[in-house]
């Protein structure tokens, strides 16, 4: 959520920035009305006080009469209750109307972040190059023929958008996952396994909620009268096990990593790019999370793509690092860096990583504090996170880019030891 002192004070300068992500005139009037709000709500609490003191005057005066003798039969305190109370219920209908408009605005982005969508989307940094494949096989193909995903079974579990690992397959899966959990305690991050069901109030906290409320799968209200929803990715619930908490100020930077199945209720792509376990409703992944003091957030995002960028070079893949337009990145981010590797099948680069920092935005909306040593004001930490990294995209850009002539394919020299192999081929071979 953004500050409304930004807003009251320099209206101009976030309306410029807003203007990145959103249409000016959606920006004109979305800032005329949250204005208008505060307004009414300042206007509210300086009546409501007035009637308080007001109220509080009235009955000194009652008092001092009834001591006199001279007091009314009606007390004096009764007086005007109805219409504080009315007052009080404007106020709260106000505030509510206010918090909501303000939840609707998205983040505003980094001054070097630029206008538009993907194709506005900047490559910073290349790494290694694409290899020398023959005759290339992609990885719906590759991960048949050697027998590590049955997709036709996990459409029968659970429908489409769902595939099984199996075999070689699952403990690939397996390894891929233990390892990053390995390196991201390596690199200093602590690692949590958090609920898979979050209220919806950690959603809001993310910023997830409202804009993308129906993107993921919602327990009925029967089964969960306060709210709760399956997490689409662990950021949400590290960002959330902080809320409404003061940090301690010498423990800055926090760093936190957790894994976690994601679910999300996208459409499981059908096109070439897509296939396979590159888009579905189920997927795991490993999430890097930091809670910073304002001046620590920019060393602390290049600390964490260039740990991403590790991870992915450690596997021997060929990848980019972009920098993403202010339309293609998360609403809640200021700032977006995507980690994408190479898929020799369709000679296109898919994201395996956003490395994001999201300024005081989430901060804001979980009540996430530190308060300066030796005083008593609080201020809103700055959170980063980062995907390190979503494997059903890992997966299939190893498959492909270590394809051998004869079908197999070569296990990353990092994970050899625990899949007791260096290469993958059929069964029975």
């Amino acid at each position: 959520m953004l500050d409304m002192d930004l807003i009251r004070k320099d209206r101009e300068a976030v309306a410029t920035a807003l203007a990145k992500r959103l249409d000016p005139a959606e920006v004109t009037r979305a800032l005329d009305e949250i204005q208008r709000l505060d307004q009414e709500r300042r206007a509210l609490i300086t009546e409501i006080d007035a009637e308080r003191q007001r109220r509080k005057a009235e009955a000194r005066a009652y008092a001092a009469a009834k001591r006199a003798g001279t007091a009314p039969e009606v007390s004096a305190p009764e007086s005007g209750r109805r219409q504080l109370a009315e007052l009080e219920a404007q106020l709260d209908e106000t505030q509510s109307r206010l918090r909501e408009r303000m939840s609707e605005l998205p983040n505003l982005p980094a001054d070097d972040v630029v206008p538009g969508g993907k194709e506005a989307n900047r490559v910073v940094r290349t790494f290694g190059e694409p290899p020398a494949i023959e005759k290339v096989r992609d990885h719906v193909e590759l991960s048949r023929a050697l027998h590590l995903v049955d997709h036709e079974r996990g459409v029968k579990l659970g429908g489409s958008g769902f595939w099984m690992y199996t075999g070689m397959g699952a403990r690939l899966e397996w390894a891929l996952v233990n390892w990053l959990i390995e390196q991201n305690a390596e690199a200093g991050y602590e690692f949590l396994l958090p609920p898979h069901l979050l209220l919806d109030t950690v959603g809001f906290a993310a910023g997830q909620f409202p804009k993308f409320y129906d993107d993921v799968y919602h327990m009925d209200k029967q089964s969960a009268p306060r709210g709760q929803f399956l997490l689409p990715t662990s950021e949400t619930a590290i960002l959330g096990a902080y809320q409404d908490e003061i940090l301690e100020t010498a423990k800055l930077p926090l760093k936190a990593f957790a894994y976690t199945p994601c679910y999300r209720r996208e459409a499981a792509g059908s096109h070439s790019d897509e296939r396979g376990t590159v888009r579905g409703h189920q997927f795991n992944k490993v999430e890097i999370f930091q809670f910073t003091l304002p001046e620590q957030a920019a060393g602390a995002l290049e600390e964490m793509v260039a740990h991403v960028e590790g991870l992915v070079g450690k596997l021997g893949l060929h990848f980019q690092t972009s920098l993403l337009a202010a339309g293609d990145a998360s609403a809640s981010m200021r700032k977006t860096l995507d980690v994408e590797v190479w898929m020799p099948s369709t000679g296109k680069y898919k994201e395996v990583s956003s490395v994001s920092w999201g300024g005081d935005y989430q901060a804001r909306r979980a009540a996430i504090r530190y308060r300066e040593p030796g005083g008593k004001q609080t201020r809103f930490v700055h959170t980063l996170n980062g995907s390190a990294l979503a494997t059903s995209r890992l997966f299939p850009a190893i498959l492909e880019q270590r394809q051998q002539p004869d079908g197999s394919v070569l296990v990353p020299e990092v994970l050899q030891a625990k899949l007791g192999t260096d290469r993958l081929v059929p069964p029975g071979r």
